[in-house]
């Protein structure tokens, strides 16, 4: 079975991606809005992992290196000012889309193997992760013109 895989990679996302937003929440923290909110989904993931962290023990989870490559991709560490921190946000968004497409395939194998629990964890983390895909579009639609057209 490979949901193991899919765990692993869903979980290890998830610590990589409350990471990221804690160091966004830490370098742009002169924009109380984005400090306050990436500490608050920071929070959100981390308390989605420990969520998933009994179908771990229970399906053996495997702990592929994809998200770590990703955020070291991404996060060779976070930038300042206006396109720092645009640029800052759509890596976060990058990162959350990772998480919700696992989040898609989990949801999918748990309905397969009809593990109710893991479909109930799957469908509270799917919902707050739509919910931070939404926020980082808003706010990077809000970002975008000052850093782009106003020279810093």
């Amino acid at each position: 079975m490979q949901l193991a895989h899919y765990l692993g990679l869903l979980h290890r996302s998830l610590s990589n991606l409350d990471g990221a937003y804690r160091e966004v929440a830490d370098v742009h923290g002169d924009e109380p809005d984005v400090r306050l909110c990436c500490q608050r989904l920071a929070r959100q993931c981390a308390a989605q992992a420990d969520r998933l962290d009994p179908f771990a023990r229970r399906y053996a989870e495997q702990a592929p290196d994809e998200p770590d490559r990703l955020h070291s991709e991404l996060f060779r560490g976070t930038r300042t000012g206006g396109l720092g921190l645009l640029r800052d946000l759509q890596d976060l968004y990058l990162m959350t889309s990772e998480c919700d497409i696992c989040w898609t395939v989990v949801k999918q194998a748990a309905q397969g193997v009809r593990d109710r629990d893991l479909l109930s964890v799957v469908e509270g983390g799917e919902g707050e992760t739509t919910i931070q895909l939404a926020w980082l579009r808003t706010r990077i639609k809000q970002a975008a013109p000052q850093a782009l057209i106003v020279a810093d």
